[in-house]
């Protein structure tokens, strides 16, 4: 129980004042006159100002509350490492029991900074805090931190932690530790593709120095470079942009003898490949209504760098008009189907016919292009199948079909089979109906001999489009010149944007348009694994997580040619899949995760803060075995850690149950004091 008086003023404070003050004169006039009763009178005077402030005892019933200790223990990956875990385990048995023995002590144990596949680093006092959120500052009695030290939401100051308590920290691992890491020092995030990035980076050792290591680049899974680095030693590797999209570059370090661990060893760079203009060459054989749909579907695409070409006079047609008043230009042939034609990504035959602009020598040249790389794309017409036919010359040999004649009959354009698996025709809006939800055609050119299967059938089931490999490049073959019927809006139009779009990007050998192709995604927190196939099967997929802990997965059937299978994206850092032939990389959060960045153990880290507080950071591995300092309570005190001791900071806390009042002045013991004053007084003037 906890007495005390307290006051309700029957009048405004500042009458109190007023009165306290006439009565002070009064009492030093009195005082200074030596009057008859001057102490009598000035206590009645002081009695009846005490009634007007209403004095009350009170008595409070008071519950104590307990004071309120946390413990942290930190599950992120790097406590994996060696025996930290079961050092760990320990500590905290050995912990908890030593602060459930002091009387008046509530503990609060947290598990914190587990892999989650999207917190970057080890967040203990972020943990620490939310299990204080509802203990008043003056409850807290303090925090033990059980972690490696490699903690990385340190507050700045004491100040910053919203309590006045002692924080401990509880270091497990072992003082000796030697790791070894490559530490990225200036890295680009985007990069031209056909052009080089520069990577710098650095060879860190801790806990040794002088040794030497082998590093080996690798780029998308391919070794580009190796050479043997000093510890501490800089060097920077020149990398070529391949291909549009992530190009994932790991730098690699031999492992260290007695290492901790080699999950650190290396490091992930993630360069976005970014294509500078593609240039694709257009070649109309003559002006036509579908002309202007490959126009503008090449010239709205701001990454395309487009030479166009129509021939309107082939040098057959002789009128007798002088050349120097014509207005037309001539075609440059040698130019560009014999010095630049490298420079182009893609060729366009829109239907184009041997008319004797170009030579049969330059059609060779352009079937070595597509072999070496290139890309052909022909918009075949009646001119297919004539005599002047482009099939009649080298090139037939990259062409996947032989023309054999022209039928005129509408009909719908449908997938086959393989177009219903292939990424460039699969899912095209309105093909799921039937009739396909788009306009007809009126013409395709027949053919035999096909190299293999169309993704696109037309008039008797004929095929339609053909999607072709040659050696190193690819070869598109559309046998009707009728798609710009759908750009008009003809019977509703169709998908020609869609498909003229894809079908450009697959000649350019966009990634994500591949037949055959493993892929890793992130969708929330789960990491996707999707392989792309013409096949009707598919081999599990082992993924391999950054830790290096690899396992098996089976895919399941989606989308026509599409197989998927997710996991948990749990860790940070570079995954990795393959299915034996096929292999894809994703990184998960940031390139290189702060958690794997210093793996060793420290108490330096926490020092400062744990000793602002009172606190102190030491380790819990004493040799072979875990020790921890004795726990104690203490009271009232600035420090609370010393040699072989942590303490906890009791508090007095405590929660009012009742109050009882009782009035001095009220009812009847007030009457008879101000009463038995003033008698007093009367009595001693009577004298």
């Amino acid at each position: 129980m906890n007495y005390g008086i307290a006051f309700t003023p029957l009048v405004p404070a500042i009458v109190l004042w007023l009165a306290l003050a006439a009565i002070v004169v009064i009492a030093i006039v009195l005082l200074v006159a030596r009057a008859r009763g001057a102490a009598v009178r000035v206590a009645a005077l002081a009695l009846f100002l005490l009634a007007l402030a209403n004095p009350s005892f009170t008595r409070e019933d008071r519950d104590p509350l307990t004071s309120v200790a946390a413990v942290v223990v930190d599950k992120s990956p790097s406590q994996n490492f060696g025996n930290r875990n079961r050092e760990a385990a320990q500590a905290q048995e050995a912990l908890v029991d030593g602060l459930k023995k002091i009387k008046g002590l509530e503990v609060r144990v947290v598990e914190a900074a587990q892999a989650d596949g999207e917190t970057d680093g080890t967040k203990l006092f972020g943990a620490l805090a939310s299990a204080l959120s509802d203990v008043p500052v003056d409850r807290v009695a303090g925090a033990f931190l059980i972690t490696d030290g490699r903690v990385h939401d340190i507050p700045a100051n004491a100040a910053a932690l919203g309590f006045q308590a002692p924080v401990h920290a509880l270091i497990t691992g072992q003082k000796d530790e030697r790791d070894r890491r490559i530490a990225i020092t200036a890295a680009p995030r985007f990069g031209i593709v056909g052009q080089t990035q520069t990577i710098s980076y650095r060879l860190d050792d801790q806990g040794v120095t002088g040794e030497r290591a082998k590093v080996t680049i690798r780029r998308d899974g391919e070794v580009i470079n190796e050479r043997t680095l000093s510890s501490g030693q800089a060097a920077s590797v020149d990398v070529d942009i391949k291909h549009a999209g992530p190009n994932i570059v790991e730098i690699e370090a031999s492992p260290l003898e007695r290492e901790l661990t080699a999950v650190n060893n290396r490091a992930v760079v993630a360069i976005d490949g970014v294509r500078d203009k593609l240039r694709v060459l257009l070649v109309s054989g003559e002006p036509h209504s579908g002309e202007r749909t490959w126009r503008n579907l090449l010239k709205s695409d701001a990454s395309v760098d487009l030479v166009h070409f129509t021939i309107l006079r082939p040098p057959e047609k002789q009128d007798g008009t002088p050349i120097n008043e014509l207005s037309l230009i001539a075609f440059p042939t040698r130019e560009l189907f014999q010095q630049k034609i490298n420079e182009f990504q893609l060729i366009i035959f829109d239907r184009y016919a041997r008319q004797g602009v170009l030579p049969i020598a330059y059609f060779d040249n352009i079937a070595r292009y597509v072999r070496g790389g290139g890309a052909v794309l022909v918009s075949a017409g009646p001119d297919y199948a004539s005599n002047t036919s482009i099939w009649r010359t080298p090139l037939d040999s990259v062409l996947p079909a032989e023309p054999v004649g022209v039928t005129e009959k509408p009909f719908y354009a449908h997938l086959s089979d393989v177009g219903k698996r292939h990424p460039v025709t699969r899912g095209l809006e309105g093909s799921a109906s039937e009739p396909p939800r788009w306009s007809r055609f009126f013409r395709t050119v027949d053919t035999r001999n096909s190299v293999n299967p169309p993704v696109m059938t037309g008039a008797d089931g004929k095929p339609l489009l053909f999607l072709s490999r040659f050696g190193e490049g690819r070869v598109a073959l559309l046998l009707s010149d009728h798609i710009w019927l759908w750009a008009r809006g003809y019977e509703g139009g169709g998908p020609h944007l869609d498909l003229l779009r894809r079908m450009s990007h697959w000649l350019m050998k966009q990634p994500d348009l591949d037949e055959e192709a493993l892929r890793l995604q992130v969708q929330g927190k789960n990491l996707v694994v999707v392989r792309q196939t013409m096949a009707d099967s598919v081999q599990p997929v082992s993924v391999t997580s950054p830790s290096g802990v690899s396992q098996d997965l089976t895919l399941s059937p989606g989308d026509p040619g599409e197989w998927r299978a997710s996991l948990p994206a749990s860790e940070l850092g570079l995954w990795q899949a393959t299915d034996g032939t096929l292999k894809a990389l994703i990184n998960v959060g940031p390139t290189n995760p702060k958690e794997f960045s210093e793996v060793t153990s420290t108490v330096d880290t926490l020092k400062p803060l744990t000793q602002a507080t009172g606190g102190n950071a030491v380790r819990v591995v004493d040799g072979a075995s875990v020790e921890l300092p004795r726990i104690l309570p203490v009271r009232s005190a600035s420090v609370f850690a010393g040699d072989g001791w942590m303490g906890v900071r009791m508090r007095d806390a405590s929660v009012v149950k009742g109050v009882g009042v009782l009035p001095i002045f009220a009812g009847l013991i007030g009457l008879l004091l101000l009463l038995g004053a003033f008698a007093a007084t009367w009595v001693r003037e009577g004298r």
